[in-house]
Formats: structure tokens, C-alpha cells, sequence
């Protein structure tokens, strides 16, 4: 395995009596997209500003691909590209000029920028539009105008803060189909700070999690999922002529069902991995032919009410409690 291209050691930063991020320990992985996930000023994007040496951490250290984001901030700009939440665009110049004029600032070779510009257009599906002030652009478009920005001068790693905030689903799909581009054909790192867990769940390797400037967790999806939402909904595929002897009997040991009618699922909730065996055990016994069942293995959402000691909306949304 090769070195981590983010290491942070203890880092954290006050703002006065606030600590906005305590005592982080992170390593991500080259080539991972790592979500950083939490809400509203968890502490996610003042970790972004010290890993990219935009501002001073109060304690701890953190080394970026290698360098110090303090010490060589300028120089460890030139490989990192950053999407700000709100990423600024001059909307009275062209997408064209808006890339342009930071192809300049990020030191593109002058006879490159066309070339790389016309690449980054085309990729972002903006080139028939390029001539057009931005001002004109549709949120979404001017979102992949900021994406496509930030690949200019080829970056090694992508720090990209809610790039789909506030875009509707298509824009976002595009989005999100961009950073799988970006990381899986051409290599990048991507660390990700989001809210939003069905983006997380899509996209990340791993996932970290904060509450109030605090790393609460930290793992694959499925693997956090696993180890924190121990209570799932398992679907039992049965004849439908079938299902009050089924409900009969799961009810009758205190098990809590429900029942899609038209397809004659019945829904056991509130059960563990293990148990599974046990009810179609039950079931069978009671002669009652099992066509399929189906866990619902936990998602994002279900860790992130269990790290909060709340109980996620239930997602059977075709279904009539009996």
C-alpha cells in the first residue's frame, strides 16, 4: 500500500471559546473517495481551510501529499483543487474567460490553456454554451463551470465542500458522475464534505463522521452500518393466500410485521442477521412456503440516526401496518 496522502495528527482549531475541530486523526488513502460527512458546522470545512493551509491549525499537525499545509501552502495548492460550498464565478465574463483567467492564475502553460480549456468544456458538456456570460447559466451549469475549474491545472486531489448543494437531481446525477470519472479513469483523490448521506452512500470508499468538530466514526459504509445498526427489516416472499397464517404466526411471538399487499411481502422488523434462520424456521414449521427473503441491509442514513441515538424513518413506504 503506498503512503497516505492525508495524515492529520492531533489537529485542531478554536475560534475563541469554540472548538470548531478537536484533536482529529485522519489518514486518507490515495485514489479513495473519502466523505466527510456531518452537519452544518460540524467542523468540516475548517478541516478543508487547514489541509490546504488556509488556516492555521490551534493544535496538531497534518501533512498533505506529502507536505506541510502550513509551511508549503502555496506549493501544495498547485496539486490540490478546491470547490468551495459557494464557489465564486464572475458571471459578467464567459465560461470560456471565467476558466481562462484562472488557467492564468494557476500557471497552465500559456500555449496549454486553450487546449485544456476546450478539454474542460467539452467534459463538462458547457462548450456549447462557453461563449455565453455565466451570468445566464443555470445553477447546475454554473456548479460544472466551478468542478470543471478545479481540475485546470490537473490536480492530485479534489477537496470538494456540498458540490451539489442546492442542485436539482439531474445536475446533481451529473455531478456525481463527474467525480466518479474524475477518481476511477483519471486517478484523483477525492476528500468530499457532504450532508447529504444518500451522496455518501453512492459515492464514498470510506466515510468519517463529525459531531461538533469530534471524528464520532469512521469505516466503509457497509462496514459502519454493519457495526452500528444492529436492528434491520427482512422482507419474506410468501403466497398471498398465505400471509394471515404467516402474520398469525410471527405476531403471535411478539414480532413486529407489516405487509405489502399486492405482493404478499411480509415485513419483520427490528430483527438481527442471526435471527433470520430462526423465523423462516418458524415459518416453515407452520407450513408456509418461503419464495425469497431479502434483508434490507442498513444504509448511511440508519448510521447516522444510530450515532444519534435516533430511529431513521422507516423506508417500506408500500406498506400497510398491521
Amino acid at each position: 500500500m503506498t503512503d497516505p496522502v492525508i495524515v492529520a495528527s492531533g489537529l485542531g482549531r478554536r475560534f475563541g471559546e469554540t472548538v470548531a475541530v478537536d484533536q482529529l486523526e485522519l489518514t486518507v488513502q490515495a485514489g479513495e473517495v473519502f466523505g466527510f460527512l456531518g452537519h452544518n458546522g460540524a467542523g468540516k470545512t475548517t478541516t478543508i481551510r487547514m489541509l490546504n493551509g488556509i488556516l492555521t491549525p490551534t493544535n496538531g499537525s497534518s501533512r498533505v501529499l506529502g507536505l506541510d499545509p502550513m509551511a508549503d501552502g502555496p506549493h501544495l495548492r498547485t496539486r490540490t483543487g478546491v470547490l468551495t460550498e459557494t464557489p465564486s464565478l464572475d458571471e459578467r465574463l464567459t465560461g470560456r474567460d471565467n476558466l481562462a483567467i484562472y488557467a492564468d492564475l494557476y500557471r497552465v502553460p500559456k500555449d496549454a490553456v486553450k487546449a485544456r480549456v476546450d478539454e474542460l468544456l467539452t467534459g463538462f458538456d458547457l462548450y456549447e454554451r462557453a461563449d455565453d456570460k455565466v451570468g445566464g447559466y443555470s445553477k447546475g451549469m454554473k456548479q460544472r463551470l466551478a468542478l470543471a475549474r478545479t481540475l485546470l491545472h490537473k490536480p492530485e486531489m479534489l477537496f470538494l465542500d456540498e458540490p451539489t448543494a442546492g442542485l436539482d437531481p439531474v445536475a446533481a446525477r451529473q455531478v456525481h458522475d463527474m467525480i466518479v470519472q474524475s477518481t476511477r479513469q483519471q486517478g484523483h483523490t477525492v476528500f468530499l464534505c457532504t450532508h447529504n448521506l444518500v451522496e455518501a452512500q453512492r459515492l464514498c470508499d470510506r466515510v468519517g463522521v463529525m459531531e461538533h468538530g469530534k471524528l464520532v466514526a469512521l469505516g466503509a459504509p457497509r462496514d459502519l452500518a454493519r457495526q452500528l445498526v444492529t436492528n434491520l427489516t427482512v422482507d419474506f416472499e410468501v403466497d398471498a393466500e398465505a400471509v394471515p397464517a404467516a402474520l398469525q404466526e410471527l405476531e403471535g411471538k411478539g414480532i413486529t410485521t407489516s405487509v405489502a399487499q399486492q405482493t404478499g411481502t411480509i415485513s419483520v422488523r427490528g430483527a438481527t442477521h442471526s435471527a433470520i434462520p430462526d423465523f423462516v424456521n418458524l415459518l416453515v414449521g407452520a407450513g408456509i412456503r418461503i419464495y425469497g427473503v431479502t434483508p434490507q441491509e442498513p444504509t448511511l442514513e440508519d448510521v447516522y440516526f444510530a450515532l444519534h441515538g435516533e430511529q431513521p424513518v422507516q423506508r417500506n413506504s408500500a406498506e400497510v401496518i398491521q
